[in-house]
């Protein structure tokens, strides 16, 4: 089990996508089943900051079908571009704040890393999902890095990724569920000016030594 955390941009999903492939392990990405459950919410019409609204997240983290892969499967639609529209992943920030989706998606996130050779990434992997993995990388980056790729993804003004960023980095680090931080265990690695291939063949060896 190899858990990679770290904050919004950091290149964690192309880390992890790519590390997989290299280990010949699975891949897990917990973000994409937190932008399902907020796309569900969003189509329902559900307020998460209403007095029901954490308890109707919660139902619906439960009660979804998400499929993950090469594509997003939501209750059998595919949502793997629906998910990452900008809309989306803002109220998945605010979505896996409520403590009752957290329990629901790390739950079923343990279930799926019960067997087998995984890379998983997200938040809390290390701290909440799996904290018996036996690498655990913080994987981070420069503000100014972080917003440049994601205005890059999403062909918008760096500035005002920038500043959105910074909303969604201090509500991940100051909510109470699982709280955005390193693991005591972690490798914390800064990939501001390390190519892919760079940080793959780092991790790599890593994994490779706890292996034995």
């Amino acid at each position: 089990m190899i858990a990679i955390d770290g904050p919004a941009g950091a290149g964690k999903s192309t880390l992890a996508r790519a590390l997989a492939a290299r280990l010949g392990f699975r891949y897990l990405d917990t973000g994409a089943m937190y932008r399902c459950v907020a796309l569900a919410a969003r189509r329902a019409g559900i307020d998460p900051e209403a007095p029901q609204g954490p308890a109707r997240l919660g139902e619906l983290a439960r009660s979804a079908a998400i499929e993950l892969g090469e594509r997003i499967l939501l209750d059998g639609e595919d949502v793997t571009a629906a998910i990452r529209a900008p809309e989306v992943s803002e109220l998945a920030s605010v979505v896996a704040a409520k403590q009752p989706v957290r329990e629901a998606l790390v739950a079923r996130q343990r279930q799926l890393l019960d067997s087998g050779d995984w890379v998983a990434e997200g938040r809390d992997i290390g701290q909440a999902v799996a904290p018996q993995a036996e690498l655990k990388i913080f994987l981070t980056a420069s503000a100014q890095v972080r917003a440049r790729r994601r205005a890059e993804e999403l062909q918008s003004d760096p500035k005002q990724v920038l500043a959105e960023q910074a909303l969604r980095d201090a509500r991940d680090e100051g909510r109470a569920a699982s709280p955005l931080e390193p693991s005591a265990d972690a490798v914390i690695i800064d990939g501001s000016e390390r190519s892919v291939d760079q940080l793959v063949a780092e991790v790599a060896q890593l994994a490779r030594a706890r292996m034995g």
